[in-house]
C-alpha cells in the first residue's frame, strides 16, 4: 500500500466485491453517511468497519416481514414476491448475498418484487424503517432512490416503489410489538428514468469508478474527517509478535491480569485515597511561607513533599503573530503506549 497525496494505491484485486445498491450512491458522492473512499476499501477488500447488529439494524429485520405482509393485505399485493419465495429459506446462503451472480460490476439484494402473470419482475420494492422522519419530509432520501433505481435496472423495470415506516423510541426496544399502519408508514412510488433522465450516465460514473479506482488500484481521495476512522485502521501496523516479542506479550498479559485483578479489589480504596492527596496537596500548598521551595507534612510512615517550582512557557500565539512559530518550530517523534482489551479482528 503506498500513500500518495490524498489517496492511496495497491495491487489492484484478485476478486473486488461488487457495487451494491447499498454502495452505489456512495460511489457517485450522494450519500450523506458513506464516502466514495470508504465503498472502495470495501470493494478492494482493503479495510471494512466490522459489522455489528445494532438496535436499529435489529429493528428493520423484524419489522421487514411486518412491512411486506402489511402492503399485501393493505395495497392488495398478491403478486409480490420475497427472496425467500423465490431462493428459499436460506437464500442468502445459495445466493451468496448476490442476486446478479452472472453481471460482473453491479449486485446485491433486493427486498421485494411485483411481479406480472408470468412471475418476471415489474417492480422493485425496498423497505426501510427510521426515526428520522424529517429526512422523508420533502423526498426519498437520495441513497435509498439510488439503492431501488439500480436494482430496477438491473431487473429490467422501471417501477419503484419504497416503504418507510417511522418508529418511536419504543419500537427499537420491543420491534416485534410494531404494526405498521397508514398512520406510521408510506410509500413512495416512481418510475427509474422518469426519476433519473440520465440514469445510463450514473452508471458510467460507477463504471468509470471500477475501472479506474477498483482495477486500477488507485483510491478515490480520502476525507480526513469522514474517513477518520478507516484512515486510523489503514495507518496502523497490526503487527502478530513473534519469537521474544510474543513470549513478552504472553508474560505482559497474565501479569497484567493478576494486577486488575487486585486492582478491582482495592478500587474503592484508590478511589479515596486519590481524593485525599488532592485535598492534602490544597491545604499545604497554603503553608508555603516567602522563601519557601518545599512544604513536607509527616505522618508515621510516610512524609508528603510538595514542591514549588517556577518555570518558564511560551506563547505560541504571540510568535505565530510575529511570524516566528513555524521559523523555531522543530518536528519531534514521541512514541507512546497504551493497553487496552484486544477485539475481533476487523474484516480485510
Amino acid at each position: 500500500m503506498n500513500w500518495v497525496d490524498t489517496h492511496i494505491e495497491i495491487a489492484p484485486p484478485a476478486k473486488p466485491k461488487k457495487i451494491t445498491g447499498t454502495r452505489f450512491a456512495a460511489v457517485l458522492g450522494r450519500n450523506h453517511w458513506a464516502t466514495p473512499f470508504e465503498v472502495w476499501c470495501e470493494v478492494t477488500r482493503t479495510y471494512q468497519k466490522p459489522f455489528e447488529d445494532t438496535i436499529y439494524t435489529l429493528a428493520g429485520k423484524a419489522i421487514e416481514p411486518k412491512q411486506i405482509a402489511y402492503m399485501k393485505n393493505a395495497y392488495a399485493m398478491t403478486d409480490l414476491r420475497t427472496p425467500t419465495d423465490l431462493f428459499g429459506l436460506d437464500y442468502f446462503k445459495k445466493t451468496h448475498g448476490d442476486f446478479f451472480p452472472k453481471l460482473p460490476i453491479f449486485g446485491g439484494m433486493w427486498d421485494s418484487l411485483l411481479v406480472d402473470e408470468e412471475e418476471r419482475p415489474r417492480a422493485v420494492l425496498e423497505f426501510k424503517t427510521t426515526k428520522r422522519s424529517e429526512d422523508w419530509a420533502d423526498d426519498v432520501p437520495e441513497n435509498y432512490a439510488l439503492q431501488a433505481a439500480l436494482y430496477a435496472y438491473l431487473l429490467g423495470v422501471e417501477e419503484v416503489i419504497l416503504v418507510a415506516s417511522f418508529l418511536e423510541e419504543g419500537d427499537y426496544i420491543e420491534p416485534e410489538k410494531f404494526v405498521p399502519t397508514a398512520a406510521n408508514t408510506i410509500t413512495v412510488e416512481f418510475r427509474l428514468h422518469e426519476r433519473y433522465p440520465d440514469f445510463e450516465s450514473l452508471l458510467a460514473q460507477a463504471k468509470s469508478f471500477w475501472e479506474n479506482s477498483v482495477m486500477g488500484g488507485v483510491s478515490p481521495d480520502y476525507d480526513e474527517k469522514r474517513d477518520a476512522e478507516i484512515l486510523d485502521q489503514l495507518r496502523t501496523n497490526h503487527a502478530a509478535p513473534e519469537g521474544d516479542l510474543l513470549s513478552l506479550v504472553a508474560e505482559a498479559e497474565a501479569l497484567k491480569a493478576e494486577l486488575d485483578a487486585a486492582a478491582a479489589a482495592v478500587a474503592p480504596q484508590s478511589k479515596r485515597l486519590a481524593a485525599i492527596h488532592e485535598e492534602l496537596k490544597r491545604q499545604a500548598i497554603a503553608l508555603f511561607r516567602p522563601g519557601d521551595q518545599k512544604v513536607e507534612v509527616k505522618g508515621n510512615r510516610f512524609v508528603w513533599t510538595i514542591a514549588r517550582s517556577a518555570t518558564a512557557s511560551i506563547d505560541p500565539a504571540a510568535l505565530k503573530a510575529d511570524g516566528l512559530l513555524e521559523k523555531y518550530t522543530k518536528p519531534t517523534v514521541q512514541y507512546r503506549m497504551t493497553v487496552k482489551p484486544a477485539k475481533p479482528d476487523s474484516v480485510n
